[in-house]
C-alpha cells in the first residue's frame, strides 16, 4: 500500500455525541444556500448532525443557544432529538454559501421534522437573542 507523505491533517471538531440509536443510518448532504436565503423553517433532526462550511457564511441557531455565524472552514454540530434548529440562513447577500452535513438518522424517523407554530409560540420567550441585539 502506498504511503502518503504530503498529507496535511487538521482536526476541525471533536465531541462526544449523544446516544445514537441502534440501527441508525448516516446521510451526507451538500446544502447550497442561495444569496440571502433565510433557510429552512424551525425543525428538528432525528439524530446528531455534523457539518463543515465549505464556502460563504451562515447564521446558525439552536434551542438554548444564541444565534452565531459559521464561516467557511469552520465545523459545527448539533445533538438532534428534541433540540429545535431555529436558523440556518445565508448571511451573504451576493454569494451562495455551501455546507456539507453528516446526519445520523434514527431508524424509522425522517431526518427533518418541522416544528409547529404552536410550539414555536409557546417557546418564544426562551429563545436567546444574538449578542448584538
Amino acid at each position: 500500500m502506498p504511503t502518503v507523505t504530503n498529507m496535511v491533517q487538521k482536526d476541525l471538531l471533536e465531541i462526544v455525541p449523544p446516544f445514537i440509536a441502534q440501527g441508525s443510518s448516516a446521510m451526507i448532504r451538500l446544502l447550497e444556500l442561495p444569496p440571502g436565503d433565510p433557510g429552512l423553517a424551525p425543525h428538528r433532526h432525528s439524530g446528531p448532525v455534523f457539518g463543515y462550511m465549505l464556502e460563504g457564511e451562515m447564521l446558525f441557531e439552536l434551542e438554548g443557544e444564541a444565534p452565531y455565524p459559521i464561516k467557511a472552514g469552520e465545523a459545527f454540530w448539533e445533538p438532534g432529538g428534541d433540540v429545535i434548529h431555529y436558523t440556518i440562513a445565508n448571511l451573504l447577500p451576493d454569494k451562495t454559501s455551501r455546507v456539507i452535513v453528516v446526519a445520523m438518522c434514527a431508524p424509522g424517523v425522517e431526518m427533518i421534522t418541522m416544528v409547529s407554530d404552536e410550539e414555536l409560540a409557546a417557546k418564544a420567550s426562551e429563545r436567546i437573542p444574538a449578542p448584538n441585539q
